[in-house]
């Protein structure tokens, strides 16, 4: 049992006053694996006061300041990598050949991005007359979802650090294990205190608290569209900067010049794709769009895909997907399943209901739909499962506009012979985010979306941008 019941603030563990405690859940087994405290608006100024007054001798630091700790950081994570990676397997499900190599890896990946990044960042130079000067916006609120917990807080602390600013944090209750170690991380590198303080709690009262409070600058958010828009509405009346990164489902466009062989590799790796942290990807290739013409010779590949993915235990290395984080999740992903049958998609693989002989934990079958209508339930609504939908279409430029055809802008892929011709329909997709021909995540790229998928960028260059403000001095030569 894992009993996470302080908060850290001003660089201590503090006892909240609050003793209203959550229990966590192991996905896989279903049982209590631990607990934590909820906090208060209280704990939230308690923490906003420590930033406050943190923030006026860390945004003075020099870059060589915050390059060493960064680096300190990064080192100290990387001992505990084992641990961060083992809670997120314990807290939402992960397997752990995928918390190990990828989510916990995340976490460190980010802080030697920004370490990167800062060593060249210009935080002052001329233009014209004026002397420009980027300096950090002041004390920062983050909110993370518990899909990629580490890789989600680590995209925002590490720029963050990295300029100068001061920070509250509110993990996700449902997966607060791996935050509770990012903490210890931090102390063990010597983050002064006060720069980062956390709050456990739950989203209508300490996220609200948080996005509302008067003294925070700038809130990051990351999670549902839904709470993205309470997040920004809490935001307005004291006009702070909002960036989001919230929900996608995100088109993958399959063109008709591949040969057979690139064909079923493109169907296959998309399919594979889609069952990645069980479906519970924001940028998950969700619909996939195949020319009407070769729509059999997908669906064939598609099902022999899915039917060869492990589903089981995410402590068993052998395990390609783990269980779903929650009973709600579970819930929703079966209901969105039978709409699907409901609206006359044809199931293709999988289905409604756990597999077979996993009769505990929160699994879910991988599930294939085919002859699916863009106007459906299950192709314009984030499933957040192993949910993959077949859309047919009868020309390159009807599957762009299917492609944008959705409320979401998160993502995108584009798979083809000529290079040139993916790159003319990647143009033409309304996302943030494009993958041509299987092309992995790059850390250093800007991250973000268009339409509901949110606004603002994290990672690289472009991430430092939104914990800056723009200073003008004029008259300075």
């Amino acid at each position: 049992m894992r009993d996470y019941l302080n908060f850290y603030l001003n660089g201590q563990w503090v006892v909240p006053e609050n003793r209203e405690r959550l229990a966590v859940i192991n996905p896989a087994t279903e049982q209590v694996a631990g607990q934590i405290s909820l906090g208060t608006s209280a704990d939230v100024d308690a923490a906003v006061q420590a930033a406050q007054a943190a923030f006026v001798d860390f945004a003075q630091t020099t870059r060589d300041q915050r390059l060493e700790l960064l680096q300190a950081v990064a080192s100290e994570y990387k001992k505990r990598s084992d641990d961060i990676a083992a809670a997120i397997t314990e807290e939402m499900g992960a397997p752990a050949w995928l918390s190990g190599s990828n989510q916990a890896a995340a976490g460190y990946l980010h802080f030697k991005s920004a370490i990167d990044v800062l060593r060249d960042y210009a935080f002052e130079y001329q233009q014209d007359t004026a002397w420009i000067r980027e300096e950090p916006i002041g004390v920062c609120g983050f909110i993370t979802p518990w899909n990629w917990p580490v890789n989600q807080i680590g995209c925002k602390l590490a720029p963050a650090l990295a300029t100068g600013c001061t920070v509250v944090w509110k993990p996700s209750e449902v997966a607060p294990f791996s935050a509770y170690l990012l903490m210890e991380v931090l102390h063990q590198a010597g983050v002064p205190q006060g720069v980062v303080n956390m709050v456990n709690g739950d989203g209508p009262t300490v996220g609200a608290a948080i996005s509302a409070h008067p003294d925070i600058q700038m809130v990051s958010f990351t999670g549902s569209t839904r709470a993205g828009i309470a997040v920004a509405q809490d935001a307005a009346p004291s006009i702070k900067r909002v960036t989001q990164e919230l929900g996608g489902k995100s088109a993958n466009i399959i063109l008709d010049d591949l040969s057979a062989e690139a064909f079923g590799k493109a169907v296959a790796g998309g399919s594979k794709t889609m069952c990645v942290n069980s479906g519970q990807n924001c940028n998950a290739p969700s619909r996939m769009l195949v020319p009407q013409a070769r729509l059999a010779e997908a669906e064939a590949v598609v099902k022999m895909t899915l039917e060869n993915i492990t589903v089981g235990n995410p402590t068993d290395r052998n395990s390609f997907c783990g269980p779903v984080v929650s009973q709600v999740q579970w819930d929703r992903i079966q209901h969105l399943i039978q709409q699907g049958i409901d609206e006359g998609a044809q199931l293709l693989v999988g289905g409604p209901g756990k597999p077979a002989g996993l009769d505990t934990g929160f699994y879910v079958k991988p599930t294939a739909f085919t002859q699916v209508r863009n106007d459906m339930a299950i192709a314009q609504q984030e499933i957040f499962g192993p949910v993959l939908c077949l859309i047919p279409y009868e020309s390159e430029q009807q599957a762009i506009e299917l492609a944008n055809a959705n409320d979401y802008g998160l993502s995108g892929y584009v798979s083809g012979a000529d290079p040139e011709r993916v790159k003319q329909v990647a143009q033409q997709l309304r996302a943030g985010m494009i993958h041509l021909n299987g092309a992995q995540m790059d850390r250093t790229a800007p991250f973000g979306g268009y339409k509901h998928s949110g606004n603002g960028r994290e990672r690289g260059p472009q991430g430092f941008a939104e914990f800056l403000e723009t200073k003008a001095v004029l008259g300075a030569h």
